[in-house]
């Protein structure tokens, strides 16, 4: 049954992986049609994992369990929280992408912008490819960003927030833990983005090696770094944490600045994912900013 259960897996990798680096979906829609994204990584957490109930007392009560959204999502299905895995990907972003916007201060470059746009679009599309086969295949799947009832709200103590968040399900996959900033530091860093599905499929879970929730960041971690504070033009990084508010409304700033530079509609930041130790592995001690 193990061996079952790690071929399926495997299978379910494969998907993932394919469609990145084979599909001429995973492009950035420049003249170049460069890659989006560069080869992803993808892990597993079981449904029943009690995490996902800690989340609903931390983030709120309004954050989906897998087998919440698995229910919205096939309402005579009878299924146990068990039989469900999460399947988790984190996307990372090209060297070239990351290059781009190392350079800048303020703006974002012309490939951070269409990777938050056109990059998203792919991990769209790849979510629905990953829902589209598995239900091929018989298995039943749901993309909790995709479903209908998916909506932005507020935490009580987290400010904006979602019905269903897929950094909090990467970081239960074992994919990586959260920084200074609110991002993910996962082994290929933090400058990416991260998708997921839920499958009744039975998978065993990707190990999580670490025990605290901010176990990779320089800054908790070992009370050094910080380098994400001097990078976020919106001043919205301190070492209190992250001002969404602040981080939001730059976005809009910066909406103005794509259309009239780039020629297309769109937005993006990404300077606290880029530029510092965390921006492409997990950070040592010995990365830290000189001085700091």
């Amino acid at each position: 049954m193990k061996d079952k259960q790690e071929n399926r897996g495997a299978w379910v990798e494969a998907i993932i992986k394919d469609f990145i680096n084979l599909s001429p979906e995973n492009t950035l829609k420049n003249a170049g049609n460069d890659k989006a994204w560069a080869d992803p990584l993808v892990g597993f957490s079981r449904g029943d994992d009690p995490l996902y109930e800690s989340y609903k007392e931390h983030v709120g009560p309004f954050h989906w369990t897998p087998l919440e959204v698995f229910s919205l999502a096939f309402p005579k299905s009878e299924v146990t929280a068990g039989e469900l895995t999460v399947i988790s990907w984190i996307l990372p972003q090209t060297e070239e992408t990351k290059e781009s916007l190392r350079k800048e201060t303020a703006q974002p470059s012309d490939a951070w912008a269409r990777a938050r746009i056109f990059g998203e679009e792919v991990n769209v599309k790849l979510r629905q490819h990953v829902v589209d086969t598995l239900r091929a295949a018989g298995v039943d799947a749901v993309a909790p960003m995709l479903f209908p009832q998916w909506k932005m709200t507020m935490s009580e103590r987290f400010g904006f927030a979602s019905t269903w968040s897929e950094r909090h399900a990467a970081y239960a996959a074992g994919l990586g833990t959260f920084s200074l900033c609110d991002g993910l530091i996962t082994p290929k860093g933090k400058a990416m983005r991260t998708g997921s599905v839920v499958a009744r499929l039975q998978i065993p879970p990707t190990p999580r090696p670490y025990r605290d929730h901010r176990a990779y960041c320089l800054f908790f971690s070992q009370g050094t770094c910080g380098k994400c504070i001097e990078r976020c033009p919106a001043g919205a990084v301190s070492k209190s944490g992250h001002d969404k508010s602040k981080c939001m409304a730059y976005l809009q700033v910066t909406r103005t600045y794509v259309t009239s530079h780039y020629g297309f509609e769109g937005y993006g930041c990404g300077f606290c994912q880029s530029g510092v130790p965390c921006e492409s592995r997990i950070p040592a001690p010995t990365d830290a900013p000189v001085g700091q």
